[in-house]
């Protein structure tokens, strides 16, 4: 067990099982207290390479990530303290990784419940290799003003009020850890403050005991008195009794041992720690604080009296000049993290993005602030769904139901059109769903189902502007553009589209105006005494149609009709249809068993089932 000072403003630790707050809180300490050096040199996670992101104050640094124990310890050969996260499970082989290499000096083991047995070994190693254990279970050490051990003494705001920043001049050992944090704020009202505090663990059989630490204390200079905080079960302040009788200890000790309640019971009580547990009348904390009074340490006679000697003892150390009081200062604010200042009400800032779609924040997903559960209880069906996703509101049933109708009629053209084609050929080459259903997405444009949104926006300036259909048209000729949603390569005035008859039929029945589709018709006729096949196909339809509901319903303004034509609202129906088309596409040609080794088919062979 080492005699002197275990920390200092230069030591660094590896970290070993990354955990990004206990990292994260050592550095900001770091900067609290002025280093100039992180104290966390690396990190070291089995199987990992590379960097993690953290924050030195306000710089952000590049914290190395080894894979192994010994990489680390090469790679920092000045690191030589080893803080090891690891889960109780793997803590023995770790732990013995780092104590066999020769640049670590001290282990901070965190993990609870470390079988006894492993333990022991490691105490057994350690002590003939001159190493230091702090643990099993526990929250580490602090050495004010220069070093502390991930979680120990809380959060920035505990640290600043217990003045952890800077060097006092007491030195506590504790099993606890969360009575040391208990402590360290007795310390900063009653003294000058904490020099170093050490949490040996609440197990059996703590890798370093309380008279270990107390021994160190006592040949540390900075050091001028010590409180000791022990409990009820095991041996271990039997041993710091006989430092005491054997005027080993020069300074003054302070000293209680928890659980004196324990006699109130009639049975043995276990309390928090494995090793804090009533035994026979020596391992009682009754037994215990007699024998350290004994001894010659400060004992209390209740620990309501412990704060009030302490206080006692250090102002007369004080009078005696054998402590000069610490002069304190205002620390350096450490900069808060964004989540964590925003959460507080302390700053704003723009998300990065913006989603109005879906919350699934609360109890249950909600569409448009519609909850889940009401879609269903309400037996809404998928133009419902669509209404609230897309157009942020519900619709009027004989909507929705219009959009579900598009959906279904545009839902497949048959193999020959360039979508399917480019998806069948794809199947056929054995390529995943995924792919294949892309192929096909990826050729809808203008001249292939992308056309309900250019319907829509020209169809609708041109009635806006009240172009009669030959002025429309010839218009559009003079441009160079084809009218979008007129014409087709198979139907015609003799041979209709039965699709744009249910569609027209549906709206003249249920839209409160059509004016859109009537105009739509009028261009029509027009562009059929031209050519018998121009005549309006399902993308003019749906997209006059649309233009129909969007202004009859009385739910959207100008602007935004305009908006959803621009957007690509319209279009999306059809890259929805056609997706359900697409992948029955894929499964069709998957069930063919020979892969496509020619090239694509000219001619196409219809197989009818049922």
């Amino acid at each position: 067990m080492s005699t002197g000072q275990l920390f200092s403003r230069t030591t660094q630790a590896l970290f070993y099982n990354y955990k990004q707050s206990p990292v994260q809180r050592m550095l900001d300490f770091d900067f609290l207290c002025g280093r100039e050096i992180p104290s966390v040199a690396g990190i070291i996670n089995p199987g990992s390479e590379g960097f993690q992101k953290l924050f030195f104050g306000q710089e952000e640094i590049a914290v190395p990530v080894h894979g192994s124990v010994a990489f680390a310890c090469k790679a920092h050969p000045t690191a030589d303290v080893f803080i090891n996260f690891a889960s109780f499970r793997s803590t023995f082989a770790s732990t013995m990784d780092a104590l066999k290499q020769p640049t670590i000096r001290v282990v901070a083991v965190i993990a609870e419940g470390v079988p006894e047995a492993d333990t022991k070994k490691l105490i057994a190693y350690a002590g003939v290799n001159n190493k230091v254990i702090i643990g099993p279970a526990t929250v580490g050490g602090i050495q004010a003003g220069a070093f502390k051990i991930g979680d120990t003494a809380g959060t920035l705001d505990n640290i600043i009020h217990c003045k952890l920043y800077r060097p006092g001049s007491v030195g506590f050992v504790s099993k606890s850890g969360g009575m040391s944090n208990e402590m360290y704020n007795v310390l900063a009202r009653v003294t000058d403050g904490l020099y170093e505090g050490i949490a040996i663990g609440g197990d059996v059989y703590p890798g370093s005991t309380l008279s270990d630490h107390v021994l160190r204390f006592n040949n540390i200079s900075q050091v001028k008195m010590i409180v000791v905080l022990g409990e009820l079960g095991g041996c271990d302040e039997y041993s710091l009794v006989e430092a005491l009788q054997q005027g080993r200890v020069q300074k003054s000790v302070v000293a209680w041992v928890s659980g004196t309640c324990a006699r109130l019971f009639k049975s043995e009580v276990q309390f928090g720690h494995a090793g804090a547990k009533s035994g026979g009348d020596m391992e009682s904390a009754q037994a215990k604080n007699k024998a350290l009074e004994y001894a010659g340490a400060i004992v209390p006679t209740s620990f309501e009296g412990l704060e009030a000697l302490i206080k006692a003892t250090y102002e007369r150390l004080v009078e005696k000049k054998v402590v000069v009081p610490v002069e304190d200062y205002t620390p350096p604010p450490v900069p808060e993290d964004l989540n964590s200042a925003i959460k507080s009400g302390k700053v704003r800032a723009p998300t990065h993005i913006v989603s109005t779609i879906c919350d699934d924040r609360g109890e249950e997903p909600s569409y448009a602030g519609v909850a889940m559960s009401t879609i269903i209880d309400k037996d809404y069906g998928v133009g419902d769904v669509i209404s609230l996703l897309w157009f942020k509101r519900s619709l009027p049933r004989y909507c929705t139901k219009f959009i579900e109708m598009c959906v279904m009629l545009c839902a497949d053209h048959g193999p020959c059109v360039s979508g399917a084609h480019s998806t069948i050929v794809t199947a056929r080459a054995g390529k995943d769903l995924v792919s294949c259903l892309v192929s096909g997405l990826l050729t809808i444009g203008p001249r292939f189902g992308g056309a309900i949104d250019d319907a829509a926006r020209y169809f609708k300036d041109a009635y806006d502007r009240g172009l009669s259909p030959y002025d429309f048209v010839e218009s559009m000729k003079k441009k160079g553009i084809r009218v979008p949603g007129i014409g087709h390569r198979i139907k015609s005035h003799d041979n209709c589209d039965r699709r744009v008859e249910l569609l027209q039929k549906y709206a003249r029945t249920h839209f409160a105006a059509v004016k859109y589709m009537e105009y739509a018709v009028t261009v029509e006729t027009y562009t059929m005494s031209k050519a018998n096949n121009l005549v309006m196909n399902v993308d003019g339809c749906i997209g006059s149609l649309f233009l129909d509901l969007l202004s009859s319903c009385a739910m959207f303004t100008e602007q935004e009709i305009v908006e959803i034509i621009e957007i690509g609202y319209l279009n999306g129906l059809f890259i929805l249809a056609r997706s359900i088309g697409l992948i029955g596409h894929t499964f069709d040609q998957k069930r063919l068993k020979e892969p496509l080794y020619c090239h694509p088919w000219e001619d196409v062979l219809y197989t009818r089932y049922g």
